[in-house]
């Protein structure tokens, strides 16, 4: 499925956070921009460097008035683990069955080591008040996502 188009109202949903609290998306519009970037798989690597640069540019995201939420098919368990493990400030959300990835057009096939396999397209979103998709960020290094997240952020009208 390919990405909604910019300018597009971002697909709605419901998603259990760590605590398995339900976050609604809807609950944001009007009130801040929100970022959703989604990773494959919490405690590995690459997630963890792209989540610990989100985690270390909080008081400039802030300062933003923007809002974060991380998003994989890790099922609710293992997101506290990640979270305590490496200081992380903002909310993960379980999508275990890939509806709201789907919806963002970031499941699809993926290559590694020679083989082709169905899984998360590590993609970020924003969202501006108005609960239209503002800019969709599908090319980027972990190690410098942060980087790119704020000057995506300050390039918006």
């Amino acid at each position: 499925m390919p990405h909604p188009k910019i300018g597009n109202l971002a697909p709605v949903f419901s998603l259990p956070d760590q605590d398995g609290n339900l976050v609604n998306l809807k609950d944001f519009k009007g009130k801040n921009p929100v970022v959703l970037f989604f990773y494959p798989k919490a405690l590995t690597p690459g997630c963890t460097t792209q989540a610990c640069g989100i985690r270390d540019i909080k008081a400039e995201l802030e300062n933003r008035g923007v809002q974060v939420f991380g998003i994989s098919p890790d099922p609710v368990k293992r997101l506290p683990k990640f979270i305590e493990k490496h200081g992380l400030n903002f909310p993960l959300l379980s999508d275990e069955d890939h509806a709201v990835a789907d919806k963002y057009g970031c499941w699809g096939l993926k290559k590694f080591m020679g083989k082709e396999f169905m899984g998360l397209i590590r993609t970020t979103y924003i969202i501006g008040q108005d609960g239209r998709l503002a800019a969709i960020m599908d090319t980027f290094k972990t190690k410098t996502h942060h980087d790119d997240l704020l000057t995506a952020l300050d390039a918006l009208p």
